[in-house]
């Protein structure tokens, strides 16, 4: 298993990735085991790699994990993310209030169901927050209230902590932050 920061010779596996995963794409009874929510194009990943905010785990030749981590500007594409920095000033963590500066978006992450619960996720954060975690102390993501694997896995193998719920657009989510100075492995 390789684990790396993703290039342009990556975004079909990613593409494939995403669509045997984005909840649009699943059943009732597939979304019980995760989803993503956030579908993106050939363009924003060509961003995000520009950026290096994408991080692969590839098995076989075959992108088997994602994760995307960028600036809240990147993220400002969709409404939720504008949302979510609006409550900004009324969130803390570890005694910190939440900017744009001191946090960056981390999420989606994405693995192929043969390779959950094996430990590949924290393989793939590791090796993110060692890329990141000198330009930012705290990381945040957001987690539909419905997508319960995905909350128990960053909680329970993570450690991430919850310190928001909030509603948007009649979802109900689950705001969650991470000192990126922890390791997870």
């Amino acid at each position: 298993m390789e684990i790396r920061r993703a290039i342009k010779a990556d975004i079909s596996g990613i593409l494939e990735l995403q669509s045997a995963n984005l909840v649009s794409n699943l059943s009732v009874q597939e979304q019980e085991n995760g989803f993503v929510t956030t579908p993106f194009t050939i363009d924003l990943i060509e961003e995000i790699i520009l950026q290096d905010g994408l991080f692969i785990a590839i098995d076989k030749e075959k992108v088997v994990s994602y994760v995307f981590a960028g600036s809240w500007e990147y993220f400002s594409y969709w409404d939720i993310f504008k949302y979510m920095i609006k409550r900004f000033p009324n969130l803390k963590f570890q005694g910190k209030t939440i900017t744009t500066e001191n946090s960056f978006q981390y999420g989606p992450i994405c693995i192929d169901v043969n390779y959950r619960g094996k430990g590949l996720i924290n393989q793939i954060f590791e090796e993110m927050r060692l890329n990141l975690k000198e330009k930012y102390p705290i990381s945040l993501t957001f987690i539909n209230a419905v997508n319960i694997p995905s909350t128990k896995a960053h909680t329970g193998k993570l450690g991430w902590e919850i310190i928001d719920r909030f509603e948007f657009n009649g979802g109900n989510y689950i705001g969650l932050a991470f000192d990126m100075s922890k390791s997870v492995v």
